[in-house]
């Protein structure tokens, strides 16, 4: 049975035994307030049964409603499609658009950081095969360009940063791939960008590193000999530059020293040359005043000196030696050697067996020229 059907307690005018309508609340004067309008429009849509075209209508606004609202995170950009064909970019926020299918929405995550990691085998300037890990991070930059640029931009990414990585190692040495990676991975970022950029795949590139770099495991024993090698020449350079910086200094005070002592000894052969000249002048003048006095007084100063230089010994007959040690020699003022005196060299011998040998005898040279006097 119909619940609107009349004499029936659920009948349409759902009226109480006071007479009251069910529909209005208590109280409520013959006005009614906002609320009570969106009832009675609900209650005139589906309270006489209606036809189904108003249910159908009812799904389409509710349906409209949500596909024209969008709401945009602050991690999303929005990109507007209509009738397949870019429209707009919605910023975050809510948005209201076309329904479908005259506009779509595709959102993009646009602040989320991707990474990519590779492990890949690289040819060196200097021919030498070397294992380089690759650690790129990169976010969507422009979303129209990530959609609709190139077909996939992720794999166009890894594919480049291998080339760009790949050129980048080749033309350096190895001893820069293994001790100068941060030179090369910043060379290595700006290139990867343009290529990037040249894509057209409205990605950008946040951070590139070369975390590791090491010879392949077949090689890399002698890879470390080389490695201890290059350890040993730097030490040997650092012990040489310290010795150098010992001994560099001493070397050079030495020959300063050296330079300062001839440097003096030059400038007193010059005063004593220039003296003795002088000198000579004088004693030539002199000379010509008086050749005799000058000529005397110039042997007796020689003799002076020459007998104040050496030794003085004092004898008799031929038994008899008196050793008189120097005063001073020269002007070093040294003290002399003194040799032991002997004392038959100081004293002769007195026999004294007899009176009458006590005089000594006289010599044939004496008994000779006694007549004469």
């Amino acid at each position: 049975m119909a619940w609107n059907i009349p004499g029936n307690k659920n009948s349409g005018d759902r009226s109480n035994k006071d007479g009251r309508n069910a529909w209005k609340p208590r109280g409520s004067g013959g006005g009614g307030g906002g609320f009570d309008d969106i009832l009675n429009r609900l209650r005139g849509i589906f309270g006489d049964g209606g036809s189904p075209l108003r249910w159908i209508g009812l799904a389409l606004a509710l349906w409209l409603v949500f596909n024209c609202f969008v709401l945009i995170t602050e991690q999303q950009r929005g990109v507007v499609l209509r009738f397949g064909q870019f429209a707009r970019i919605l910023q975050p926020g809510p948005h209201l658009k076309l329904p479908w299918p005259i506009e779509r929405v595709t959102k993009v995550a646009a602040t989320q950081i991707k990474t990519f990691s590779e492990n890949v085998p690289v040819l060196t300037r200097d021919e030498n095969i070397v294992q380089v890990e690759i650690n790129v991070q990169y976010r969507v930059g422009d979303p129209q360009r990530y959609l609709f640029g190139t077909r996939d931009g992720d794999e166009m990414l890894k594919q480049a940063a291998l080339s760009t990585v790949r050129e980048q190692v080749g033309r350096s040495t190895l001893d820069t791939v293994l001790g100068a990676r941060n030179a090369l991975a910043v060379s290595a970022r700006t290139q990867l960008q343009r290529s990037l950029d040249a894509y057209r795949t409205g990605l950008v590139v946040t951070e590139l590193n070369l975390p590791n770099a090491r010879p392949p495991e077949e090689v890399k024993p002698a890879f470390d000999d080389v490695n201890s090698a290059q350890q040993d020449k730097d030490r040997l350079t650092s012990e040489a530059q310290a010795y150098a910086a010992k001994v560099v200094p001493e070397a050079r005070g030495d020959a300063a020293r050296v330079r300062t002592a001839a440097q003096g000894y030059k400038t007193a052969s010059v005063a004593r040359a220039t003296g003795d000249a002088q000198r000579f002048t004088l004693l030539q003048q002199q000379y010509a005043a008086s050749p005799e006095v000058t000529r005397k007084r110039l042997w007796l100063e020689t003799v002076q000196q020459v007998l104040a230089e050496n030794r003085k010994v004092v004898g008799g007959d031929g038994r008899q030696l008196i050793y008189v040690p120097m005063t001073g020699q020269g002007s070093s003022g040294a003290a002399p050697q003194q040799l032991p005196l002997v004392p038959e060299l100081v004293a002769p011998t007195v026999n004294a067996t007899t009176p009458d040998d006590s005089r000594p005898e006289r010599s044939a040279r004496s008994a000779r020229e006694e007549p004469t006097r």
